[in-house]
């Protein structure tokens, strides 16, 4: 493995965090090589004089391949991998083997390999000579295209059939997220640094068992669930983490995803509070919402994993009052029924309870208050009248009243603990 490093990059950790990575894959790490570089070489990235170490040092211990911590370009790729004689892997080519290896839905599956071809495109290098045209007269001319050229075309063909399929699922994901905004749930997405412990976090709040690991890129593919709980209806999101340097193939191949980001109504930014860079990791996220269009999108950062600082659930206000930080544990659960009160108030705003008396006939009036309000009684009356108790969003019970005509609900006085 090779680490290289430049002045004045803040997030420097000595190749930790890309050890980790490596280790995801099951790669035998033999060595850690740290480059200091003033400035980095075009034509090889670390120089000929370090090159020509490493080659020596390959050859000496039969090593076969060399993990770059840093993207390179397709001609330093190239150059390194005659030089050394081993295959040579940067760190956008370990990042899309990660995703490959666990991405489970189909989705996942399209938006990796179109994320690797687009990759893979600006790294072809000519080869099968016998193939190429030839210059020359009568009975010398050479095929239509070269290998290389034909490679190129299959790729673009491959290309265009996976956009377009990702753009059916980003058609399919529009549709669902107008049908969710018509039954008024308003949803919540978790956003964060990889293996910060969003799912973790999703579960104890949904009640549910997404796949979390102690393991960079454990949650690929996006899941949405009701927050668990009496209260009003609101649905989760978990996707997937963000990273330093995160490849723009990658986040092109997966805006289809993200755009489930990008139209929550707040986001729940999870950040591992006894991280040592936590804030960079902190600011890797910022850029790639800020890449994504999310930047504008209301946001509470969740300092998770308290446990291992031995710290206490806290948490910190804006100057409007509003919560804008909260510690938390998700594995002890210190904090997290803090949180539900804070989600309830910052996606429903203003709250009513209300006592309703439907009669017989109103049952399409019932069915949409059970769809839109969190009912707490419901009983009926020897007549078949109905009587509810509800609460419900001040701004949705505005909207059924003008187009349902309920004028037989009577508004009671909310607990203070639900008061916004």
């Amino acid at each position: 493995m090779i680490h290289v490093s430049t002045p004045g990059v803040q997030a420097d950790d000595g190749g930790d965090e890309f050890q980790q990575l490596a280790a995801d894959t099951g790669a035998e790490i033999l060595a850690l090589w740290t480059v200091s570089r003033a400035r980095l070489d075009p034509a090889t990235c670390i120089g000929s004089g370090k090159v020509q170490e490493i080659a020596d040092f390959v050859q000496a211990n039969a090593i076969d391949l060399i993990l770059f911590d840093r993207p390179l370009s397709p001609i330093q790729e190239r150059n390194l991998e005659r030089a050394c004689g081993a295959r040579v892997i940067d760190r956008v080519g370990l990042i899309l083997d990660i995703f490959a290896r666990r991405a489970r839905t189909h989705e996942g599956q399209l938006q990796v390999e179109l994320a690797q071809l687009d990759h893979l495109r600006t790294r072809l290098v000519r080869g099968w000579t016998h193939l190429e045209r030839q210059r020359g007269g009568i009975g010398l001319r050479g095929p239509g295209e070269t290998q290389l050229e034909t490679d190129r075309r299959l790729i673009g063909v491959r290309i265009r059939v996976l956009r377009e399929r990702l753009t059916r699922v980003s058609a399919q994901r529009a549709t669902q997220r107008r049908a969710r905004m018509r039954a008024p749930a308003p949803t919540v997405a978790l956003v964060g640094y990889t293996n910060a412990g969003k799912s973790s976090l999703f579960n104890v709040l949904t009640a549910n068992e997404q796949y979390a690991a102690d393991q960079l890129f454990a949650t690929l593919d996006p899941a949405i669930r009701r927050l668990a709980g009496n209260g009003p209806s609101t649905l989760m999101a978990d996707t997937v983490g963000f990273l330093r340097d995160l490849p723009t193939e990658l986040i092109a191949a997966f805006r289809a995803t993200l755009e489930e980001v990008s139209q929550a109504q707040l986001l729940l930014h999870v950040i591992d509070a006894a991280a040592p860079d936590r804030d960079e990791q902190i600011l890797a996220v910022e850029n790639v919402l800020a890449e994504i269009g999310a930047a504008a999108v209301p946001r509470i950062r969740i300092f998770n994993k308290i446990d291992l600082l031995v710290e206490e659930a806290r948490e910190r206000f804006d100057e409007n009052g509003k919560v804008s930080d909260l510690w938390l544990s998700a594995y002890t659960g210190a904090g997290v029924a803090r949180l539900r009160e804070v989600i309830a108030r910052r996606v429903h705003g203003a709250r009513l309870r209300l006592r309703c008396a439907l009669r017989p006939g109103e049952g399409a009036l019932r069915a949409r208050l059970f769809r839109v309000a969190s009912v707490l009684e419901e009983r009926f009356d020897s007549d078949g009248s109905n009587h509810l108790l509800i609460e419900i969003d001040e701004q949705v019970w505005a909207g059924l009243q003008k187009h349902c005509g309920a004028e037989s609900c009577q508004q009671e006085d909310l607990p203070s603990t639900m008061r916004p």
